[in-house]
Parts: structure tokens; sequence; C-alpha cells
């Protein structure tokens, strides 16, 4: 597999753990370390994975919720063969963000190491496709 196949297989694991709410791929594809930021509210928000994936374990699924997979990425920058920044756009009901993922590659291949997130939108209309996205 090339660099930018592995990097891709990461980022689909990405997708598939928001829109199934699955705490095992979240925890495959973030380091134990990373943290989550946001200041869509004017001040930072930061969060640890852990809490990030308590607060992702007590949601409702898109995926339960019959909601087609709404994601795509916009971006891949590669700052070295081991370390990417990568934005992509997702919807998780209604909502619908844009994250900046900062990845590195490491012993257990590509993981996330932070995540800088916008809400960017909101939706109205609750998709009942099950159509996939990406």
């Amino acid at each position: 597999m090339t660099i930018q196949t592995t990097l891709l297989t990461a980022i689909e694991t990405y997708f598939d753990a928001i829109h199934h709410c699955d705490i095992e791929k979240l925890n495959a594809v973030f380091h134990r370390q990373s943290s989550l930021f946001d200041a869509d509210n004017g001040t930072v928000f930061v969060e640890t994975i852990d809490s990030f994936s308590r607060d992702v374990a007590s949601r409702q699924s898109p995926a339960s919720a019959g909601q087609s997979r709404e994601a795509e990425v916009l971006m891949i920058d590669f700052l070295s063969p081991i370390s990417a920044t990568v934005k992509i756009r997702i919807r998780a009901h209604q909502s619908i963000f844009v994250d900046h993922l900062a990845f590195v590659k490491g012993a257990d291949g590509w993981q996330i190491v932070s995540k800088v997130w916008h809400l960017e939108s909101t939706s109205d209309v609750d998709d009942q496709t099950t159509t996939n996205a990406a």
C-alpha cells in the first residue's frame, strides 16, 4: 500500500466511527493522547479523546437513525511521509462540520493527534436514505 492509500484508509475509519458512533474505531484512529479543539463560541474549547469517546458513545448514531453517510475529503497536505493535515467535511444528523485532522504515522499506523472542528451549518432536513457518500 502507498502512503496515501493507508492514510485514506485511516480517514475512512474516522468517517465510519462518526457515522456509526463506533468507539472501537474511534479509539483506533485517534492517538490515545490526542486532543480536540473548537472555538465556535468565541472561546477555545479543548477536549481529550477520552471525553470525546464518552460523548460519541452516548449519542444516537446517524446510521441507526437511517441517515446516509455524507463525508468528504477536501484537502490532504503531506508535511512529511509520516505526517499530514487532512481537511474534511462530515454530516452528523443535522450538523455539518468541517474538521482539520492532524495525522501522524507511528507504530499503530496513521492516527489523529489533534482535531480542530467548526460547525459549518445545520440542516432542517433529516435524510432517511441509505446511500453512501464519501
